[in-house]
């Protein structure tokens, strides 16, 4: 499994990714850790921001596969390949002009997310999902949230607006075991999202201190 195997982006500024599946923490973890850099660098040198953007997020198909067990009418392939494109867009356009600025960018999903539901759907001899990694920064820090696939039910369904959503249970077993293959391919960092949020805290700073000198 290929994953940015390629050097580091050149750019003045710093890139940190979180994945992991809905429910793991990343929404938690992704404030905290803006707040706590803005206070080293000044807000104005932080970004915040998401994959697939809003514009794959709110398409038909990206919302039949998120919210409908019948998928008859689409090709996941299809799926992968606009979100693929999307990230491509989002990163080129929008993260790489703010490493240039030397900004700090916070990535709510990255291109581990699009591999992992790509896994585990079953396409795991698409060749061109690796080759997209080409074309993207890769991050100084990519960190992978991991709970139990019972504990990121629980804490989807305890949101109000998501209490009564579609979940299909055996593709997050899947995508947990992809998540985690993917960060020990790739020099991602697991974190244990069941254990105290103030020890999660600790553990990211740890590292984000470690990795950049603060």
């Amino acid at each position: 499994m290929g994953i940015f195997d390629k050097r580091a982006h050149p750019y003045a500024g710093r890139l940190i990714t979180f994945c992991g599946l809905d429910g793991c923490g990343k929404t938690t973890m992704i404030k905290w850790l803006k707040d706590y850099l803005a206070k080293k660098a000044g807000p104005e040198k932080i970004m915040l921001t998401k994959q697939p953007t809003p514009f794959i997020r709110q398409s038909a198909i990206f919302r039949n596969f998120m919210d409908e067990s019948a998928h008859d009418a689409y090709d996941y392939r299809s799926l992968s390949l606009l979100a693929a494109g999307d990230r491509i867009q989002h990163s080129n356009k929008e993260i790489v002009p703010a490493l240039r600025k030397g900004k700090w960018v916070i990535s709510d999903r990255y291109f581990y997310s699009c591999l992992a539901n790509l896994r585990a759907r079953g396409y795991r001899e698409d060749r061109w999902i690796y080759e997209i990694a080409e074309y993207i920064p890769k991050p100084d820090i990519a960190f992978f949230l991991d709970v139990g696939v019972d504990e990121a039910i629980r804490r989807v369904r305890s949101r109000e607006e998501e209490k009564d959503s579609y979940i299909d249970i055996g593709l997050q077993y899947a995508l947990r075991e992809e998540y985690l293959k993917i960060s020990a391919a790739s020099g991602g960092i697991v974190i244990s999202g069941e254990q105290p949020i103030q020890t999660e805290r600790e553990h990211i700073k740890k590292i984000v201190d470690e990795v950049f000198n603060l």
